[in-house]
């Protein structure tokens, strides 16, 4: 198949929305907000071999490459809406293509997001780059700063499963479980859950919010300095799963929590009255784990006592 054929066969919609007034297969997409919103767009790219293993099945890969963007809209509170996507392939197999396909588009129904446009390239490697626009209330957007001295620090889910998912991930290479069987640690980084409908339900209220893409550690520490703050995190208080603590030992308890990536959870800032009792959002877990302070500076504890620990997550172009 040529590139034609690829969108033709596998990325033309049946149908669009009233709101797509021009869609895949014109030089651009033309879309129509409601009114009374802004406008939220968000882009990712994932890289083979970077971003996930060679081993992930093609229709992970596609399911992924979306969520990790609507992480980003509802990390600000917003509604996705429409969605671009540029794809590079090294191959043009019809497997490979069919189960990334199948992937994107199952997660774009459940999300109820549309593709609106994109390219398709020949090149060295597979590169995947998803663009989500989305719409937000006027004057509703939640942004990285804004937390404020005494607000709670809140984390949706549980976390650090992603992170043991892809050590298990990496160590099966040759016999890789489907993401819909029973190895939850696997599911959690196959296909993390973006929690659009709580970032939604909480910007009224939230001060500061960001998505955990990079590490518990180090996103909360970016979300604190967005503010000019600082703040604490008791560790004890980090929601675990019941797999992930049959998972590690003793020694190695807090480093997937603390630093290992891809949970797509919500770390939010909130004032801690208007949290008080509340046990989920949307179905979804909430659990305070730390408190907003002015020391501009993230420290962990463990029982009040403090936890040294420093984390500053995954980063392009640092060499080691």
């Amino acid at each position: 198949m040529d590139e034609f054929e690829i969108i033709r066969r596998l990325f033309v919609p049946d149908t669009r929305s009233a709101s797509v007034i021009v869609g895949v297969g014109d030089d651009g997409a033309v879309l129509r907000p409601q009114p009374g919103t802004d406008i939220v767009t968000v882009v990712d790219t994932m890289v083979a071999g970077v971003h996930f293993p060679a081993a992930l099945p093609a229709e992970d890969v596609g399911y992924r490459a979306v969520v990790v963007n609507l992480s980003d809209i509802a990390a600000m509170g917003g509604k996705p809406r429409w969605m671009t996507l540029a794809l590079t392939m090294d191959h043009s197999r019809s497997d490979w293509l069919d189960g990334f396909a199948a992937g994107l588009m199952s997660a774009a129904a459940e999300y109820g997001v549309e593709l609106v446009g994109g390219d398709t390239t020949r090149g060295q490697e597979i590169v995947v780059s998803v663009q989500i626009t989305g719409e937000i209330a006027t004057e509703r957007v939640m942004t990285r700063s804004g937390a404020y001295p005494g607000d709670g620090i809140y984390v949706t889910g549980t976390i650090g499963d992603a992170a043991l998912g892809l050590k298990r991930l990496l160590s099966r290479q040759e016999d890789v479980p489907h993401p819909n069987g029973d190895d939850f640690l696997l599911r959690r980084f196959a296909r993390p859950a973006a929690r659009v409908q709580v970032g939604q339900e909480i910007a009224s209220v939230a001060t500061a919010a960001i998505d955990l893409s990079d590490g518990l550690f180090a996103d909360t520490e970016k979300l604190l300095s967005a503010g000019g703050v600082g703040g604490t995190i008791e560790v004890n208080d980090i929601p675990l799963s019941d797999a992930y603590r049959a998972a590690t030992a003793a020694s190695e308890k807090w480093h997937y929590a603390l630093s290992g990536g891809d949970d797509y959870e919500l770390c939010f800032a909130a004032p801690q009255s208007a949290f008080e009792g509340v046990l989920e959002v949307a179905g979804v877990p909430v659990t305070r784990i730390g408190t907003v302070t002015d020391e501009r500076r993230l420290t962990c504890t463990r029982n009040g006592k403090e936890f040294p620990y420093q984390d500053s997550g995954y980063r392009h172009f640092n060499e080691p």
